[in-house]
């Protein structure tokens, strides 16, 4: 059985796929019965687009999979919690489940907005942890060492 810390290595390797396109190392996947139906990594420089989040393109790839836009079965995993935009989009999608690495105090969807998501939408923080803080601050300081 496939476990939180394989899905979150998967959100990673998107996180890492953004990185290398110099976007800010966020990844995301969605599951469905555990299979990963849905993939997304940051892309708001790529595309312009201040909206492309790694959980927004997840989501968005999730739903045209299923031909739904309720993902009430599903589990996000992203490598940094939501902002409140994206967890709007996950109470929209009607998740199952939310899982996030590293807890973000400044934008995070907790700080401004702690029950933004569905009623019923499962929320599972830290996995992988360690590993997903360590990549955004890697980011970070090199973003001001330039």
């Amino acid at each position: 059985m496939l476990t939180d810390d394989y899905f979150m290595r998967q959100a990673l390797a998107e996180a890492r796929r953004a990185l290398a396109g110099g976007e800010i190392p966020i990844g995301a996947v969605v599951v469905l019965a555990g299979t990963i139906i849905g993939r997304g990594h940051n892309q708001t420089e790529q595309l312009h687009d201040v909206t492309a989040h790694a959980e927004m393109l997840a989501i968005t790839a999730a739903a045209n999979y299923l031909g739904n836009k309720y993902l009430a079965n599903c589990t996000l995993y992203v490598t940094v919690e939501p902002c409140v935009m994206c967890a709007g989009a996950s109470a929209w999608a009607q998740l199952g489940g939310v899982v996030f690495g590293a807890a973000e105090p400044k934008t995070g969807y907790r700080r401004h907005a702690l029950g933004l998501l569905h009623p019923r939408t499962k929320v599972r923080a830290g996995v992988c942890a360690d590993e997903c803080t360590a990549l955004m601050q890697a980011f970070f300081q090199a973003k001001r060492t330039m």
